[in-house]
């Protein structure tokens, strides 16, 4: 198995279940995206393996082969990766942050679960320690910012990556919240499922989106929501925005720390999400990605008995 990220046609072919003559077609017609070597070879992110697999339409796959199990369950163990991205952000080592959390991802672990079950830990024990005194403000600070820099390098390799021509998603975080990761992360989610996403950012005014509604016309709207200064006035602006966004007909997607129960119970939204896994689903759920084509090889129209031929002419 590789260790770059990725993988011939005859690996990805083992690994899922088919010919390798169906692997290269794939390839061939943009399903399953590919490089090629200066031999002229195929060569495939184990990223795409991953997410072709995640479509569960295809029975004889072998996720043993990879270094990532489908439901996330690492090999590597996770407690081992969070160890590693944890003692990183103390130390501020952009440069292994950057490392780590790319060849994770090319790995094969999806942006979701590299968010909620590496990254989340890691920075929730990251701000435990400073909390308890552990360690200094300037070491949390440190390693945020050093986390936020080494996500944005990730960024940019998943739009290499992307088509640009999914439905459009809006989002951020609203006034006096200052939390940038979230609303990153909210974003990579969002590029891996396939939107065009624009992400106005933290701190925003809730006007702002309506600005937003009108100039993009977004097919989703996202507030990450991990701090409320004055939940009165977010709710009573907050409902403006959802009726703004019922009349276009663009649901709203909410999440975030600051979002308690009481404070859900009086808020209107079309889906609360608790984790970014679920914010993927909502994603691919409004935006299905392409099914994964059938095995072999379609039949010619010569190949169509006569009876059909004539029915169908």
């Amino acid at each position: 198995m590789k260790t770059n990220g990725f993988m011939n046609t005859e690996e990805v072919a083992r690994i899922l279940g088919v010919g390798v003559s169906t692997v290269k077609r794939w390839v061939d017609l943009g399903i399953l995206p590919a490089s090629r070597t200066c031999g002229g070879h195929r060569r495939i992110l184990m990223t795409d393996v991953m997410r072709l697999a995640r479509s569960g339409r295809l029975p004889d796959i072998d996720l043993a082969r990879l270094p990532f199990l489908l439901n996330g369950e690492t090999l590597r163990e996770h407690t081992e990766l969070i160890r590693e991205l944890y003692s990183s952000l103390i130390s501020g080592d952009e440069t292994r942050i950057r490392a780590l959390l790319a060849e994770t991802h090319q790995g094969g672990m999806a942006v979701e679960t590299l968010a909620d079950e590496i990254i989340r830990p890691a920075m929730q024990l990251l701000g435990h320690e400073w909390s308890e005194g552990k360690i200094d403000v300037m070491h949390e600070h440190r390693g945020v910012q050093a986390c936020f820099s080494a996500l944005c390098e990730l960024k940019h390799l998943l739009l290499a990556g992307a088509d640009r021509s999914g439905p459009v998603a809006v989002g951020g975080a609203p006034e006096k919240d200052h939390y940038l990761l979230p609303n990153l992360l909210a974003e990579l989610v969002l590029i891996d499922s396939g939107w065009e996403v624009v992400n106005i950012g933290a701190n925003t005014p809730l006007s702002a989106f309506h600005r937003a509604l009108d100039e993009f016309r977004p097919r989703m709207l996202w507030l990450s929501i991990s701090h409320l200064e004055d939940p009165a006035t977010f709710l009573e602006t907050y409902r403006r925005l959802h009726d703004a966004a019922t009349r276009l007909d663009v649901p709203i997607v909410v999440g975030g720390q600051a979002l308690h129960e009481e404070l859900r119970s009086a808020m209107p939204y079309t889906t609360f999400c608790d984790g970014l896994k679920h914010l993927a689903a909502f994603a691919r759920t409004l935006n299905p990605q392409a099914k994964p084509p059938q095995r072999g090889r379609p039949r010619s129209r010569d190949s169509v008995p006569p009876s059909t031929k004539r029915n169908k002419e």
